[in-house]
């Protein structure tokens, strides 16, 4: 239903022109079927279902509106669309759902919804809101994009939406590998839905190769997320994670991808964080990973990117090639309120030996954790310092 939904979707919004009603009649085609196909059993034909009983749906909503007759009489007076019932619109679903008219969180919510089919209250629990909540976001998004055209963007447009798709993208993986709030460090059913729609959006436009690259970044990243945390459920860091746990599927498949999109000639952001993700899933250990040229990947990917998230990575790197005292120099003058930064700067006090300031930074930076894990994680930081530091003190 996921993979039908967006196309359904699609269909309707293109063959009637109303974005937000073809999308409630869709939700509602998508309820009825999760109930009728548990007990009957999939149609021979799902997708002529789904889009029969979404039309269905939008013809009783409209027939109970005013402007009834006259909608009925255009839609009526139209050509018939013989080719909308088998064409796949899914990417120019997409490519509405991520307007720049939407901020990219809302952006994420209506992608899952539209493209994902999640109901609300799924995309409401993913993002740990209350249902009401995330119901008026999803509302005002289609709100904001009801007069935009549904169609694929123009050669002119396509770069700069693109751009705007796979920022999407990034941000709802980035949210379900390492989730910024809540009990759990994962939210596996975000990441997961972000590498199915990215590996439509490779499949339909091959010749990106940037979308390959956040496809391959996706894949070599997540591959890591079984060993990222252990049996009580608490963070394992990059160096100390069992590299046997690592997906190795997952690692060929994103390798391969990463390979065929460099050999364009045109190296964007995505590309090169994969390019560093497989340099770590590579290494056989933290101390046999190649940091001389992931650091030079971060020179250049902050060159590229000028995001302070990279230079803060560019430190560890630098840290694991020249010593701590190099990472700190990194971070010098850099923002104090960033997320991790006061994390990172207690690790490398640490392993230079300066417990006090260590151990500051530790309880600063689990002051400010929004993640239960990471504030479990950085609190027992402080106390092992503090035991190493006062044998007799708890």
């Amino acid at each position: 239903m996921r993979t039908l939904a967006p196309q359904v979707l699609g269909t309707l919004a293109r063959r009637w022109g109303d974005f937000d009603a073809a999308e409630d009649a869709v939700q509602e085609a998508i309820i009825t079927a999760a109930e009728r196909w548990s007990a009957g059993g999939i149609p021979d034909r799902p997708r002529g279902w789904l889009l029969q009983t979404a039309s269905r749906r939008m013809v009783d909503q409209w027939r109970s509106d005013a402007a009834r007759r006259e909608r009925e009489v255009r839609v009526a007076l139209a050509p018939p669309d013989g080719a909308a019932v088998h064409e796949d619109d899914t990417l120019t679903v997409l490519f509405l759902c991520c307007h720049p008219l939407l901020t990219p969180a809302t952006a994420v919510a209506l992608t899952l919804r539209a493209v994902g089919g999640l109901s609300t209250a799924e995309v409401a629990r993913a993002f740990l809101v209350p249902e009401a909540t995330m119901a008026q976001r999803i509302s005002r998004a289609k709100a904001k994009i009801a007069g935009e055209p549904f169609r694929p963007p123009s050669p002119d447009e396509h770069p700069d939406r693109l751009r705007s798709v796979l920022r999407v993208l990034y941000l709802m993986f980035n949210e379900g590998y390492a989730s910024s709030a809540g009990e759990s460090l994962t939210r596996v059913e975000l990441s997961e839905e972000a590498i199915r729609i990215a590996r439509l959006l490779h499949a339909s436009d091959a010749s990106s190769p940037e979308a390959a690259g956040l496809l391959a970044l996706m894949l070599l990243t997540d591959a890591r997320r079984p060993a990222r945390t252990d049996a009580s459920g608490d963070l394992v860091p990059l160096a100390a994670q069992d590299r046997s746990l690592w997906d190795v599927d997952r690692i060929a498949e994103g390798t391969a991808l990463l390979d065929a999109a460099i050999a364009h000639g045109v190296v964007g952001e995505y590309q090169l964080q994969a390019a560093i993700a497989a340099l770590h899933d590579q290494a056989a250990s933290a101390e046999a990973t190649d940091w001389s040229q992931i650091h030079a990947l971060y020179e250049l990917l902050e060159r590229v990117t000028g995001s302070p998230v990279v230079r803060l990575n560019r430190a560890v790197a630098a840290s694991m090639l020249d010593g701590p005292a190099a990472g700190l120099a990194v971070l010098d003058g850099m923002d104090p309120t960033l997320p991790r930064i006061d994390q990172l700067r207690a690790h490398l006090h640490e392993r230079a030996g300066e417990v006090d300031l260590a151990l500051a930074h530790y309880r600063r930076a689990a002051g400010r954790a929004t993640s239960t894990t990471e504030r479990r994680h950085l609190d027992a930081q402080v106390a092992r310092l503090t035991r190493e530091q006062d044998p007799g003190q708890e």
